[in-house]
């Protein structure tokens, strides 16, 4: 499971470094830089083993309630095919945010879980 779990954080760094960096056409990019930029950096710290277990549990929190915010009135999907370009940039958003938010609960439970079996 170590094996996996660090694996996995290489792939989520790399992957949250690229959701960040596609973002330079978005109206809000330097938001997005940010929010991506910190799992990147949570992600990249958990790699190295020196991520502490209240910054993955804070940042699903803050990633769930963005998804939360961003959630539109109504969901028409993700792909654009005659939706409202508004609700579909509000789902793509908050479902990129669940996502932000369970990696990082993936992450708070492996530190939990390597201190605990480290006691």
């Amino acid at each position: 499971m170590r094996l996996f779990s660090k694996i996995f954080s290489a792939v989520f760094t790399i992957l949250f470094v690229w959701a960040a960096l596609v973002q330079y056409n978005d109206p809000d990019a330097l938001m997005w830089y940010f929010i991506y930029g910190i799992a990147a950096g949570a992600s990249f710290l958990f790699f190295l083993g020196k991520l502490n277990l209240l910054v993955p549990m804070v940042l699903s929190f803050a990633y769930l309630i963005g998804a939360w915010i961003f959630w539109p009135d109504y969901f028409e999907g993700v792909s654009i095919d005659g939706g409202n370009i508004d609700n579909i940039e509000h789902a793509r958003e908050s479902l990129g945010l669940i996502i932000n938010a369970l990696v990082m609960l993936f992450y708070a439970w492996r530190v939990k879980l390597e201190r605990a079996l480290n006691i």
